[in-house]
C-alpha cells in the first residue's frame, strides 16, 4: 500500500493545541484553521455503509466546504468549470497578469477588501480602455480574472490572472474584431495605464479615509511619507505578463482549472513535516523557475498560509466586459452569431463528476459476495481541542 501524502492539514492538526492561543488570528482565520483541520474527520460527521455479510465498512466524512481548504476545490472547480465550457468562444485565448508591487503587499495585507478591490476595478478599466481605443484593438472585450495573493513561498503577492478571448464587439455591436494573429495588446502601454490608474483610485481612497496604517505601516498615516511611497512606485514599471495564445476550447478549459480554484499552496507540492518543520518544493521564478526546496517551522507554515484567507463574501473570480454576469447570455449569442458560431463550442467530459446511482446495491469490495447496505448517518463528533479552537 502506497504511503498516504502529507497534507496542509496534517500540519495545522500538529500545531492545532496552541498555534490559536498564541498567534492573533481574525474570526475568518479562525474559521479557516478550524475547518481545515475538521475537514473530512468525524469531527464533521458522515456515512458509514457496511455490508450484509462480512464486517466490511466504509466511511465517508463531511468535506469542511472552505473555500481555502485545500481539499474542497475539486468539486467547487469542476461546477464552475462545467458552467464556464458553454461560454468559450471559438477563438484564440490569452492568458494577461497584473502583479502588485511588492510594497503595496502590506498595505494589501492591511485593507484587503479595499485594495484587492482596487485591483480588481484597475485591471478591468485597464483591459477595456486600452483595448477599445482604436489605435490598438478597437473593440469592447470580454475576459474573467482571477485574485491569487500569494506567492510560491506563500507571502503576500497580490496578482490577477485574466483569461480573454482574443478579440470583442465593435463599438457599435455591429461587427466581432478579431485580434492580430499571436498578439493581444502591448504589455507596456498595459502596464503604465494600470500603475496609473491603480495609484490614482488608490490615493483617492486614502484621501477619503478608506485605507487604515497600523504597526509598521503606521508612518503612512504621514501625508509626506505616503506621497514619497506613491512617487517611488510611479517611478517603477509594474509587471504586466502576457501569454503567447492557447488553442481550442478543451485547452482553455484544463488551463482554467489550473487557477480559479487554487489555494495557496497544493498538497502536492508538501514533502515532509518532521521535528516541527515543514518541507515543501517552490519554484524560483526569479531565477528561471529553478525547482526549489523551502523548509519552515510549523508555525511560521500556518502563519503565511493564514495571510490569504479574504474576508467574508469577497469574490475572487469576476467576469468583466461581455463576461460580466449581467447580461452575459445575450451578449454571448451576439459574440457568435457575429463570429459565425451559433452555438457553445465545448462541454465538459462529465465522467468524473457525480456517480449515478445504482438501483443495485454495491458489492462488498472485501468478501465480493454480500452488498453494501444503504449508508448510515455518523453524527460530528467534537473535540475539546475543536472546541478550544472556536474560542476567540
Amino acid at each position: 500500500m502506497r504511503p498516504r501524502r502529507l497534507e496542509t492539514a496534517d500540519v495545522f492538526r500538529s500545531r492545532e493545541r496552541d498555534f490559536v492561543s498564541r498567534h492573533p488570528l481574525s474570526s475568518r482565520q479562525r474559521k479557516a484553521f478550524r475547518d481545515i483541520v475538521a475537514c473530512r474527520t468525524a469531527a464533521l460527521g458522515g456515512w458509514v455503509r457496511r455490508c450484509d455479510r462480512c464486517d466490511h465498512q466504509e466511511i465517508s466524512y463531511r468535506s469542511c466546504r472552505n473555500r481555502h481548504c485545500p481539499k474542497c476545490q475539486g468539486t467547487n472547480r469542476a461546477k464552475w468549470l462545467e458552467a464556464r465550457a458553454g461560454e468559450l468562444l471559438p477563438v484564440p485565448y490569452h492568458h494577461v497578469v497584473f502583479t502588485l508591487p511588492g510594497e503595496l503587499g502590506p498595505i494589501a495585507l492591511q485593507n484587503q477588501r479595499t485594495v484587492y478591490g482596487i485591483l480588481f476595478r484597475a485591471v478591468s478599466e485597464t483591459l477595456r480602455t486600452i483595448a477599445v481605443d482604436s489605435k490598438h484593438l478597437g473593440a469592447r472585450i470580454g475576459f474573467l480574472a482571477v485574485l491569487h495573493t500569494w506567492g510560491q513561498t506563500l507571502t503576500i503577492h497580490p496578482h490577477v490572472h485574466c483569461l480573454v478571448p482574443g478579440g470583442g464587439l465593435s463599438p457599435d455591436g455591429g461587427r466581432w474584431v478579431s485580434c492580430r494573429p499571436g498578439f493581444f495588446l502591448p504589455v507596456r502601454v498595459l502596464s503604465r495605464f494600470f500603475r496609473r490608474r491603480f495609484l490614482a483610485l488608490l490615493d483617492a481612497e486614502r484621501r477619503k479615509g478608506g485605507l487604515g496604517f497600523h504597526g509598521v505601516l503606521g508612518h503612512l498615516q504621514d501625508p509626506a511619507k505616503w506621497r514619497a511611497l506613491v512617487s517611488g512606485l510611479r517611478r517603477h514599471d509594474w509587471a504586466v505578463y502576457s501569454k503567447p495564445p492557447f488553442g481550442g476550447p478543451e485547452q482553455v478549459l484544463r488551463y482554467l482549472a489550473r487557477y480559479t480554484h487554487r489555494v495557496a499552496i497544493s498538497n502536492q507540492r508538501l514533502l515532509s513535516l518532521e521535528g516541527g518543520r515543514v518541507r515543501f518544493r517552490w519554484k524560483d521564478y526569479r531565477g528561471g523557475g529553478q525547482p526549489r526546496v523551502m523548509t519552515l517551522e510549523a508555525d511560521e507554515f500556518i502563519r503565511r498560509f493564514l495571510l490569504h484567507v479574504l474576508p467574508k463574501g469577497f469574490v475572487r473570480i469576476r467576469g468583466f466586459g461581455f463576461l460580466a454576469n449581467r447580461n452575459r447570455k445575450e451578449k454571448l449569442r451576439l459574440c457568435r452569431r457575429l463570429i459565425g458560431c451559433g452555438q457553445p463550442v465545448a462541454a465538459l467530459d462529465r465522467a468524473g463528476g457525480e456517480p449515478t446511482t445504482d438501483p443495485q446495491a454495491p458489492l462488498c469490495p472485501a468478501c465480493r459476495q454480500g452488498r453494501l447496505l444503504p449508508p448510515e448517518i455518523l453524527p460530528p463528533v467534537a473535540s475539546n481541542v475543536q472546541e478550544r479552537a472556536r474560542d476567540p
